[in-house]
């Protein structure tokens, strides 16, 4: 039996799938550490998970949405460490880019 993400009913985090959407395909660079200078990406988006191309396995929604609530929490992100969830690294600078978080 397949397995089918929830729809989204809070208007806040419809409006960031809606903004996730409106960005995939542009390029975006994570923060790098160090003296390494970050890496450029994109992504799609498919259903209910976000495809970076740099990465086989996806990014779900739900990940997407817990890492946003955090970020919203700290109000201010030092690095993706802090949202404590698989693929911040990529998730940081889409959020920095749609005011999701400084």
């Amino acid at each position: 039996m397949p397995h089918y993400a929830e729809e989204l009913t809070d208007p806040a985090e419809i409006e960031l799938w809606n903004n996730m959407l409106l960005h995939q395909g542009e390029t975006f660079t994570t923060s790098g550490r160090g003296a390494r200078s970050g890496v450029t990406f994109t992504y799609s988006i498919r259903g209910a998970e976000m495809f970076v191309d740099r990465k086989e396995k996806s990014i779900t929604r739900a990940t997407v949405i817990r890492a946003y609530h955090k970020a919203l929490e700290l109000g201010v992100v030092t690095g993706p460490k802090k949202l404590n969830v698989f693929g911040a690294s990529y998730l940081l600078p889409i959020f920095k880019k749609i005011g999701v978080c400084e």
